[in-house]
Protein backbone atom coordinates (compact mmCIF):
# COMPACT_ATOMS: atom_id res chain seq x y z
CA UNK A 1 0.00 0.00 0.00
CA UNK A 2 0.99 3.27 -0.84
CA UNK A 3 1.69 6.24 1.94
CA UNK A 4 0.33 9.50 1.21
CA UNK A 5 2.57 12.07 0.71
CA UNK A 6 2.08 15.96 1.42
CA UNK A 7 0.98 16.27 -2.03
CA UNK A 8 -2.14 14.28 -1.62
CA UNK A 9 -3.16 15.96 1.59
CA UNK A 10 -2.94 19.77 -0.26
CA UNK A 11 -4.70 18.25 -3.33
CA UNK A 12 -7.15 16.26 -1.46
CA UNK A 13 -7.61 19.42 0.78
CA UNK A 14 -8.77 21.07 -2.31
CA UNK A 15 -10.82 18.17 -3.12
CA UNK A 16 -12.96 18.17 0.13
CA UNK A 17 -13.94 21.57 0.18
CA UNK A 18 -16.96 21.49 -1.44
CA UNK A 19 -17.99 18.25 0.91
CA UNK A 20 -16.39 19.18 4.42
CA UNK A 21 -16.87 22.08 6.91
CA UNK A 22 -14.09 24.11 7.53
CA UNK A 23 -14.45 23.82 11.61
CA UNK A 24 -13.50 26.91 13.82
CA UNK A 25 -9.91 27.45 15.41
CA UNK A 26 -11.09 29.32 18.59
CA UNK A 27 -9.28 30.87 21.63
CA UNK A 28 -11.03 31.34 24.98
CA UNK A 29 -10.09 33.55 27.51
CA UNK A 30 -10.83 30.68 30.18
CA UNK A 31 -9.08 27.82 29.01
CA UNK A 32 -5.65 30.37 28.57
CA UNK A 33 -6.44 31.53 32.09
CA UNK A 34 -6.44 27.87 33.25
CA UNK A 35 -3.15 26.82 31.33
CA UNK A 36 -0.98 29.86 31.28
CA UNK A 37 -1.10 30.79 28.01
CA UNK A 38 -2.18 30.77 24.65
CA UNK A 39 -4.28 27.94 23.04
CA UNK A 40 -6.21 27.89 19.92
CA UNK A 41 -8.78 24.98 19.57
CA UNK A 42 -9.33 23.28 16.82
CA UNK A 43 -12.92 22.66 16.85
CA UNK A 44 -13.88 19.25 14.84
CA UNK A 45 -16.85 18.58 16.88
CA UNK A 46 -18.69 21.20 14.31
CA UNK A 47 -17.90 19.24 11.38
CA UNK A 48 -19.71 16.78 9.78
CA UNK A 49 -20.37 13.82 11.60
CA UNK A 50 -19.71 15.99 14.79
CA UNK A 51 -16.06 14.17 13.92
CA UNK A 52 -12.77 14.55 11.86
CA UNK A 53 -13.26 11.56 10.79
CA UNK A 54 -15.85 12.41 7.97
CA UNK A 55 -13.15 14.06 6.09
CA UNK A 56 -10.76 10.82 5.79
CA UNK A 57 -13.83 8.99 4.85
CA UNK A 58 -15.14 11.10 2.25
CA UNK A 59 -11.94 11.47 0.94
CA UNK A 60 -11.69 7.37 0.60
CA UNK A 61 -14.86 7.30 -1.26
CA UNK A 62 -14.06 9.87 -3.73
CA UNK A 63 -12.11 8.13 -5.30
CA UNK A 64 -14.00 5.25 -6.14
CA UNK A 65 -14.20 4.22 -9.10
CA UNK A 66 -18.11 3.81 -10.96
CA UNK A 67 -18.01 0.08 -10.47
CA UNK A 68 -16.62 0.06 -7.09
CA UNK A 69 -19.49 2.94 -6.12
CA UNK A 70 -21.79 0.35 -7.04
CA UNK A 71 -21.23 -2.60 -5.51
CA UNK A 72 -20.68 -0.37 -2.07
CA UNK A 73 -17.99 -0.16 0.90
CA UNK A 74 -17.65 -1.90 4.44
CA UNK A 75 -15.90 -0.40 7.18
CA UNK A 76 -15.42 -1.04 11.09
CA UNK A 77 -15.48 0.88 13.78
CA UNK A 78 -16.62 1.87 17.83
CA UNK A 79 -18.67 4.70 15.79
CA UNK A 80 -17.35 8.11 14.31
CA UNK A 81 -15.41 6.71 11.38
CA UNK A 82 -19.03 4.37 11.41
CA UNK A 83 -21.33 7.62 11.03
CA UNK A 84 -18.50 9.67 8.79
CA UNK A 85 -18.59 6.51 6.04
CA UNK A 86 -22.41 5.76 6.01
CA UNK A 87 -22.88 9.83 6.10
CA UNK A 88 -20.80 10.14 3.49
CA UNK A 89 -22.02 6.91 1.31
CA UNK A 90 -25.38 8.34 1.81
CA UNK A 91 -23.97 11.95 0.17
CA UNK A 92 -22.43 10.10 -3.03
CA UNK A 93 -25.66 7.84 -2.99
CA UNK A 94 -23.53 4.55 -1.83
CA UNK A 95 -24.36 1.56 0.30
CA UNK A 96 -22.79 1.12 3.28
CA UNK A 97 -22.28 -2.22 6.27
CA UNK A 98 -20.65 -1.24 8.89
CA UNK A 99 -19.53 -3.43 11.68
CA UNK A 100 -19.60 -1.83 15.04
CA UNK A 101 -19.01 -3.62 18.91
CA UNK A 102 -22.29 -4.24 20.16
CA UNK A 103 -21.32 -1.77 23.25
CA UNK A 104 -20.69 1.09 21.10
CA UNK A 105 -22.42 4.56 22.34
CA UNK A 106 -25.64 4.32 21.71
CA UNK A 107 -25.96 7.21 19.76
CA UNK A 108 -23.13 6.63 17.21
CA UNK A 109 -24.93 3.06 16.85
CA UNK A 110 -27.93 5.04 16.20
CA UNK A 111 -26.78 7.56 13.69
CA UNK A 112 -25.19 5.07 12.09
CA UNK A 113 -28.72 3.17 11.16
CA UNK A 114 -30.30 6.61 10.22
CA UNK A 115 -27.59 7.51 7.49
CA UNK A 116 -28.85 4.37 5.99
CA UNK A 117 -25.87 2.08 6.80
CA UNK A 118 -26.39 -1.84 7.24
CA UNK A 119 -25.17 -1.87 11.00
CA UNK A 120 -23.59 -5.37 12.24
CA UNK A 121 -22.68 -5.82 15.61
CA UNK A 122 -20.08 -7.83 17.39
CA UNK A 123 -18.39 -8.79 20.26
CA UNK A 124 -15.11 -7.26 21.01
CA UNK A 125 -13.65 -9.36 23.74
CA UNK A 126 -13.88 -12.49 21.61
CA UNK A 127 -14.57 -11.54 17.60
CA UNK A 128 -12.51 -9.80 15.11
CA UNK A 129 -13.97 -6.69 13.59
CA UNK A 130 -11.40 -7.05 10.86
CA UNK A 131 -12.48 -10.61 9.81
CA UNK A 132 -15.77 -9.89 9.82
CA UNK A 133 -15.67 -7.20 7.87
CA UNK A 134 -13.06 -8.78 5.12
CA UNK A 135 -15.19 -11.76 4.93
CA UNK A 136 -18.46 -9.60 4.17
CA UNK A 137 -16.20 -7.99 1.79
CA UNK A 138 -15.31 -10.86 -0.23
CA UNK A 139 -18.92 -12.64 -0.03
CA UNK A 140 -20.33 -9.56 -1.38
CA UNK A 141 -17.74 -7.51 -3.73
CA UNK A 142 -17.26 -4.71 -1.13
CA UNK A 143 -14.84 -2.13 -1.13
CA UNK A 144 -12.92 -2.37 2.25
CA UNK A 145 -12.80 1.33 3.81
CA UNK A 146 -10.10 1.11 6.70
CA UNK A 147 -10.15 3.97 9.44
CA UNK A 148 -6.86 5.00 9.84
CA UNK A 149 -4.27 2.99 7.81
CA UNK A 150 -4.99 3.76 4.04
CA UNK A 151 -3.55 6.44 1.67
CA UNK A 152 -6.67 8.30 0.87
CA UNK A 153 -8.45 8.57 4.73
CA UNK A 154 -5.12 9.76 5.86
CA UNK A 155 -4.75 12.14 3.34
CA UNK A 156 -8.29 13.39 3.85
CA UNK A 157 -7.52 13.57 7.98
CA UNK A 158 -4.77 15.85 7.21
CA UNK A 159 -7.53 18.58 5.74
CA UNK A 160 -7.40 19.09 9.04
CA UNK A 161 -4.01 20.37 9.35
CA UNK A 162 -4.29 22.22 6.21
CA UNK A 163 -6.80 24.10 7.43
CA UNK A 164 -5.07 24.91 10.92
CA UNK A 165 -2.19 26.01 8.75
CA UNK A 166 -4.37 28.53 6.86
CA UNK A 167 -6.28 29.97 9.69
CA UNK A 168 -3.16 30.29 12.37
CA UNK A 169 -1.81 32.16 9.14
CA UNK A 170 -5.09 34.25 9.28
CA UNK A 171 -4.58 35.28 12.55
CA UNK A 172 -1.09 36.55 12.42
CA UNK A 173 -0.26 33.50 14.82
CA UNK A 174 2.73 30.59 14.74
CA UNK A 175 1.60 27.91 16.51
CA UNK A 176 4.97 26.17 18.67
CA UNK A 177 2.67 22.40 19.55
CA UNK A 178 0.07 20.66 18.03
CA UNK A 179 -1.67 18.42 20.44
CA UNK A 180 -3.44 15.37 18.86
CA UNK A 181 -5.77 13.12 20.02
CA UNK A 182 -4.55 9.26 18.82
CA UNK A 183 -6.12 5.97 18.40
CA UNK A 184 -4.95 4.46 15.14
CA UNK A 185 -2.70 7.69 14.12
CA UNK A 186 -4.61 8.32 11.00
CA UNK A 187 -5.22 12.19 11.99
CA UNK A 188 -1.96 12.22 13.23
CA UNK A 189 0.00 11.22 10.09
CA UNK A 190 -2.24 13.45 7.94
CA UNK A 191 -1.53 16.88 10.57
CA UNK A 192 1.90 15.55 10.11
CA UNK A 193 1.91 15.72 6.70
CA UNK A 194 0.26 19.00 6.31
CA UNK A 195 2.93 20.40 8.44
CA UNK A 196 5.36 19.43 6.09
CA UNK A 197 4.26 22.09 3.91
CA UNK A 198 4.95 25.21 6.86
CA UNK A 199 7.98 27.01 6.83
CA UNK A 200 8.23 26.81 10.71
CA UNK A 201 6.50 23.67 11.47
CA UNK A 202 4.85 23.28 15.30
CA UNK A 203 6.02 20.29 17.38
CA UNK A 204 3.42 17.43 17.19
CA UNK A 205 2.10 15.58 20.26
CA UNK A 206 -0.25 12.64 20.66
CA UNK A 207 -2.21 11.92 23.44
CA UNK A 208 -3.84 8.93 24.29
CA UNK A 209 -5.89 7.39 27.39
CA UNK A 210 -3.75 5.58 30.12
CA UNK A 211 -3.86 1.95 29.52
CA UNK A 212 -3.87 2.31 25.86
CA UNK A 213 -0.73 3.99 24.78
CA UNK A 214 0.44 2.39 22.36
CA UNK A 215 2.18 5.14 20.45
CA UNK A 216 3.65 6.93 23.65
CA UNK A 217 5.87 3.53 24.47
CA UNK A 218 6.36 3.50 20.09
CA UNK A 219 8.21 6.73 20.46
CA UNK A 220 10.33 5.40 22.96
CA UNK A 221 10.88 2.17 21.49
CA UNK A 222 11.14 3.14 18.18
CA UNK A 223 9.11 0.24 16.74
CA UNK A 224 5.54 -0.71 16.98
CA UNK A 225 4.77 -1.55 20.35
CA UNK A 226 0.84 -3.82 20.92
CA UNK A 227 -1.27 -3.03 24.43
CA UNK A 228 -2.54 -6.37 25.60
CA UNK A 229 -5.95 -6.75 26.84
CA UNK A 230 -6.17 -3.00 27.88
CA UNK A 231 -8.76 -2.45 30.68
CA UNK A 232 -11.95 -0.80 29.57
CA UNK A 233 -11.47 3.01 29.46
CA UNK A 234 -13.65 6.17 29.18
CA UNK A 235 -12.58 7.49 25.94
CA UNK A 236 -14.10 4.65 23.76
CA UNK A 237 -12.88 6.12 20.32
CA UNK A 238 -9.13 5.68 20.91
CA UNK A 239 -8.89 2.21 22.15
CA UNK A 240 -6.67 0.63 18.92
CA UNK A 241 -4.26 -1.42 20.42
CA UNK A 242 -1.52 -0.46 17.96
CA UNK A 243 -0.22 2.01 16.08
CA UNK A 244 -1.35 1.66 11.86
CA UNK A 245 1.19 0.48 9.95
CA UNK A 246 1.75 2.63 7.79
CA UNK A 247 0.66 5.84 10.27
CA UNK A 248 3.52 4.57 12.13
CA UNK A 249 5.47 4.97 9.02
CA UNK A 250 4.49 8.76 8.65
CA UNK A 251 4.45 9.42 12.48
CA UNK A 252 7.61 8.03 13.68
CA UNK A 253 10.02 10.34 11.98
CA UNK A 254 7.85 13.47 12.80
CA UNK A 255 6.05 12.98 16.24
CA UNK A 256 7.77 15.01 19.45
CA UNK A 257 6.43 12.50 21.55
CA UNK A 258 3.69 11.57 23.25
CA UNK A 259 0.92 11.92 26.28
CA UNK A 260 -1.60 10.23 28.02
CA UNK A 261 -4.14 11.19 30.06
CA UNK A 262 -6.44 9.31 32.74
CA UNK A 263 -10.16 8.83 33.19
CA UNK A 264 -10.39 11.43 35.50
CA UNK A 265 -8.80 14.18 33.68
CA UNK A 266 -10.92 13.49 30.85
CA UNK A 267 -13.87 13.98 33.11
CA UNK A 268 -12.48 17.44 34.41
CA UNK A 269 -11.86 18.45 30.53
CA UNK A 270 -15.63 17.58 29.44
CA UNK A 271 -16.80 19.62 32.47
CA UNK A 272 -14.48 22.33 32.13
CA UNK A 273 -15.60 22.60 27.76
CA UNK A 274 -19.05 22.34 29.17
CA UNK A 275 -19.00 24.82 31.99
CA UNK A 276 -16.56 27.54 30.65
CA UNK A 277 -16.44 27.02 26.96
CA UNK A 278 -19.97 25.58 26.18
CA UNK A 279 -18.80 23.12 23.90
CA UNK A 280 -20.10 19.34 24.03
CA UNK A 281 -17.07 17.31 23.41
CA UNK A 282 -16.75 13.34 23.81
CA UNK A 283 -14.37 11.64 26.08
CA UNK A 284 -11.90 10.39 23.01
CA UNK A 285 -12.35 14.00 21.69
CA UNK A 286 -11.42 15.83 24.62
CA UNK A 287 -7.86 14.25 25.34
CA UNK A 288 -5.90 16.58 23.78
CA UNK A 289 -7.93 19.23 26.19
CA UNK A 290 -7.16 17.14 29.24
CA UNK A 291 -3.50 16.72 28.90
CA UNK A 292 -3.28 20.69 28.86
CA UNK A 293 -5.51 21.10 32.14
CA UNK A 294 -4.08 18.18 33.56
CA UNK A 295 -0.32 20.59 33.31
CA UNK A 296 1.25 16.96 30.91
CA UNK A 297 1.83 19.65 28.63
CA UNK A 298 3.47 23.68 29.59
CA UNK A 299 1.29 25.50 27.07
CA UNK A 300 2.50 28.88 29.04
CA UNK A 301 5.49 29.35 26.94
CA UNK A 302 3.78 29.79 22.90
CA UNK A 303 0.99 28.97 21.19
CA UNK A 304 -0.32 25.73 21.59
CA UNK A 305 -3.25 24.39 19.07
CA UNK A 306 -4.78 20.99 20.44
CA UNK A 307 -7.54 19.19 18.35
CA UNK A 308 -10.58 18.62 19.87
CA UNK A 309 -11.49 15.41 17.55
CA UNK A 310 -15.39 14.95 18.17
CA UNK A 311 -18.37 15.11 20.34
CA UNK A 312 -20.63 12.31 19.95
CA UNK A 313 -21.18 11.81 23.31
CA UNK A 314 -24.60 9.52 24.91
CA UNK A 315 -27.16 11.82 26.41
CA UNK A 316 -26.81 9.80 29.85
CA UNK A 317 -23.47 9.63 30.05
CA UNK A 318 -22.64 13.32 29.28
CA UNK A 319 -25.00 14.30 31.89
CA UNK A 320 -23.44 12.01 34.67
CA UNK A 321 -20.15 12.80 34.31
CA UNK A 322 -21.77 16.49 33.96
CA UNK A 323 -23.02 16.09 37.68
CA UNK A 324 -20.13 14.03 39.16
CA UNK A 325 -17.29 16.49 41.09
Amino acid sequence: MLLPTVDDVIATNRLLTEHVVRTPLSEFPALNAAVGGRVLLKLETFQRTSSFKFRGAMSRLLRLDADERAAGVVAWSSGNHAQAVATAGRLLGMATTIVMPADAPRVKLARTRAAGATVITYDRASESREEISFDIARRQGLVVVPSYDDRWVMAGQGSVGMEILAQCAELGVEARDLLIPCSGGGLTAGCALAMDSADNPPRIWTVEPAGFDDHARSWLSGKREHIEGGAANLCDALLAPTPGELTFAINQPRVTGGFTVTDDEVRRALRFAFDELRLVVEPGGAAALAALLAGRHDGSAEVTVAIISGGNVDPELFAALLVER
